[in-house]
């Protein structure tokens, strides 16, 4: 039976691309195996979509034939270069072009979580203007999309999900950017951890909550009725998207994990079930944007040992770095 979910967990059934499931590939650890064995190790398992977080020309160059596709990241440290259009034409011509005949880039992640208050983030938009402008004199624009990966804590209201709304701060910042999202016919990305909610309120949130676990409504929103923290979280979300005239917007969920030691409820058999109801849930919506399936992205391919500083951040791996199983025992 274990084996059976560990294979449920690592397959990633692509059937359309709104029902996705792909893995991050996390690099933040000196001993992972080499890009190769890790590109095997996907394939092994079926795993139809990456997700890096730099352009590492060594993953690059393993995905070349592979059919996987890529989901590259521009960190946050490059942003204020790439609002330069011709620091993005070569950032394309380098990461994109000279891959793309092999390669399967499906979309480029300008920033990762940036704090709307951050100096970076005045950066984020013309980055991503020119990152686009780029591919579209390379005729890549309809093949490969752009966009930024948020956290929830740009939201400044999220219960019930009905009132989730962005924060004045992020709404000036995330406004703009849901409107080039929204032009260009690419989805937003936000990082949902239920995880880190549960351990920040676990007074009043059931570990069943954040688990989908739960036999019964605990949240009772009009005519939604919520019965785990994922859907509620995206809620929140979708109506935070409503209010800023984006009703429509895709959104893809590009991290959720659940560690497995080193903190509150961190272990295997919690681990276990989340990412094995996660798989499950996101086939099939939520209340509010019920029957369409969720593009996910499941945090993270390996544990990482120079991740921090809580401990549990070095935790989230589907493997450990010597390709072993962590829920194979």
């Amino acid at each position: 039976m274990v084996f059976f979910f560990l294979l449920l967990v690592l397959s990633a059934l692509e059937t359309t691309a709104s029902q996705s499931i792909g893995v991050c590939y996390g690099r933040v650890a000196n001993n992972l195996p080499p890009a190769k064995e890790v590109i095997d190790l996907y394939k092994a398992y079926n795993i139809g979509i990456m997700r890096i977080y730099d352009p590492d020309p060594s993953t690059i160059e393993a995905l070349r034939g592979s059919n996987i596709q890529l989901v590259v990241g521009i960190p946050n440290e490059d942003l204020q270069s790439l609002a330069t259009a011709a620091a993005a034409t070569n950032w394309v011509q380098r990461n994109i072009q000279n891959y793309s005949q092999d390669v399967k880039f499906r979309y480029i992640v300008v920033g990762n979580e940036i704090d709307p208050n951050d100096a970076l983030a005045q950066f984020v938009l013309p980055a991503m203007q020119n990152i686009y402008a780029a591919l579209a004199s390379a005729n890549l624009q309809s093949q490969i999309k752009v966009s930024t990966a948020i956290q929830l804590s740009l939201l400044g209201s999220s219960y019930p999900p009905s009132s989730g709304a962005f924060s004045p701060s992020s709404s000036s910042y995330i406004t703009p950017i849901v409107r080039f999202l929204a032009n260009n016919g690419a989805p937003l990305l936000a990082n949902v951890y239920t995880y880190f909610s549960y351990i920040s309120d676990t007074t009043n949130i059931d570990l069943s909550y954040a688990l989908f676990t739960s036999s019964t409504i605990v949240v009772r929103d009009g005519k939604y009725e919520y019965h785990n923290l994922f859907d509620a979280s995206l809620g929140a979300l979708y109506a935070a998207l409503e209010k800023v005239g984006a009703p429509n917007l895709e959104v893809v969920v590009s991290e959720s994990g659940w560690p497995s030691y080193g903190g509150v409820a961190a272990t295997v058999d919690n681990a276990r079930v989340y990412y094995r109801n996660l798989m499950d849930h996101v086939a099939h919506g939520t209340p509010n944007r019920p029957n369409q399936p969720i593009e996910t992205y499941l945090f993270a391919m390996f544990d990482e040992n120079q991740k921090g500083p809580a401990a549990t951040e070095r935790h989230f791996g589907l493997f450990t770095p010597d390709k072993h199983h962590k829920y194979n025992n």
